[in-house]
């Protein structure tokens, strides 16, 4: 499947370095400055509530201290996330992406050993939460998670995601019906643009920073770039 609407430049973790990230707050400074397109980590809570973050543990981003994947919700969604920013659920940061018209590319971030039941939540809760499928794309490292979304989820799009594409994406890609391929901006070569044009897969890449070097990386025919300064890049 193709990918409507897809960004040019999609705000990584919510706002990037505008506000703290995977918060409600990152999503309201895309808002506020005009971004279309965001991408946010989702994990399960230690209650199995979706929720919006990318460390399997709390201490980098928040004042807690564990793991995601142990904390209940009483306690999880208690915490500073920064600047007084709690972490959202994903049902909060779903429904104001769709009252804004967003483009969201929601990544399936499991914790160790919770591919598949992350990947089943998710799939459970999306079709009340974004009805439609235009504007959504999934993406995750997890294979297993993939598998769980293709099956339970076979008409929104997804992304495959790695640091380094191995020599066979292609097959993994079609294997997953997947729509594009995601990877770190310094595996994008030239080989690996000739495929994915050839194949018509679009490319995105992360995370990208400087405005020279996304502005070559779209020369050089990459689809979308995850970057997280928006606002030197968003004349691109």
């Amino acid at each position: 499947m193709s990918l409507p609407r897809l960004p040019r430049i999609i705000t990584h973790r919510c706002g990037g370095s505008l506000a703290p990230e995977n918060t409600l707050a990152g999503l309201r400074a895309s808002i506020s400055r005009g971004y279309p397109g965001v991408e946010f980590d989702v994990m399960l809570s230690g209650d199995g509530t979706p929720c919006l973050i990318h460390d399997e543990t709390l201490e980098r981003t928040t004042n807690g201290h564990g793991r995601v994947a142990r904390t209940p919700d009483a306690e999880l969604f208690a915490l500073d996330a920064g600047a007084g920013e709690r972490i959202p659920r994903l049902d909060e940061a779903l429904a104001l992406c769709a009252e804004h018209g967003l483009w969201v590319n929601l990544e399936i971030k499991p914790a160790r050993g919770q591919d598949v039941r992350t990947a089943e939540t998710v799939a459970a809760h999306l079709p009340t939460l974004w009805p439609g499928t235009d504007n959504i794309l999934l993406s995750s490292f997890s294979i297993p998670a993939l598998k769980v979304l293709q099956q339970r989820l076979p008409h929104y799009r997804r992304g495959l995601l790695y640091d380094t594409p191995p020599a066979d994406w292609l097959h993994e890609l079609r294997a997953l019906e997947a729509s594009s391929l995601h990877c770190a901006a310094k595996a994008v070569s030239d080989a690996l643009l000739a495929t994915a044009s050839a194949h018509a897969v679009p490319l995105l890449c992360y995370t990208v920073n400087q405005p020279q070097a996304a502005q070559e990386l779209l020369r050089r025919g990459v689809s979308a770039i995850f970057t997280d300064r928006p606002d030197r890049l968003s004349h691109l």
